[in-house]
């Protein structure tokens, strides 16, 4: 009986680890037999670290009003987008998020703003960023988790870390077709 069940507990292991090697080992390829870029458990971790040091650095400085500001990270390269009043506000979000550890590069998408916004428009901003994120959640063609929104006086901006150029066009046309949207920024970049 004690064989029979350390042979089981061999065999249930060895199974095991013959199945995490399979796994570990295959590489997703694309449709051109090309490996997929992909990232680590690891790397996913480190980028979350790094995002979240990015948004407390800018949280902790009060010139910069970091709410309007959306923060991804892929691989140690920081994407910042959004709006901000002023370049002085641009360059400081820059230079706090370059001194953050990890932070391999920066890709600056942030718009300055024009004129000053009212509390309606306020509103109508977070109604339209709520459809288009909606109606991106809705298109199968688009990765919506990787797209961050944000709408500022009818302009709504897209930005994140995407598979390839069908995932920005479709995520661009699916923002245009919302109602209200004036116009739509393509700040999405495609991952390395």
């Amino acid at each position: 009986m004690k064989t029979r069940m350390k042979t089981l507990v061999l065999n249930t292991t060895l199974a095991g680890v013959l199945t995490a090697s399979v796994v570990g080992c295959s590489k997703p390829v694309d449709g051109l037999g090309l490996p997929v870029a992909t990232t680590t458990v690891g790397t996913d971790i480190d980028d979350s670290v790094i995002t979240s040091s990015v948004k407390s650095a800018l949280l902790a400085d009060a010139d910069i009003k970091s709410f309007d500001f959306k923060v991804e990270t892929r691989k140690g390269e920081v994407l910042l987008s959004g709006f901000v009043d002023n370049q002085a506000q641009l360059d400081r979000a820059t230079a706090a998020t370059r001194a953050v550890a990890g932070v391999k590069g920066i890709q600056n998408n942030v718009v300055l703003k024009g004129a000053a916004t009212t509390v309606g428009k306020k509103v109508d901003a977070g109604i339209i960023t709520s459809k288009v994120k909606t109606a991106l959640l809705g298109d199968p063609s688009v990765k919506s988790f990787d797209i961050a929104v944000v709408t500022r006086d009818d302009e709504v901006l897209l930005s994140g870390f995407v598979d390839n150029q069908a995932q920005v066009d479709s995520a661009m046309a699916v923002a245009r077709g919302v109602e209200g949207v004036r116009l739509v920024r393509n700040e999405m970049s495609i991952k390395k």
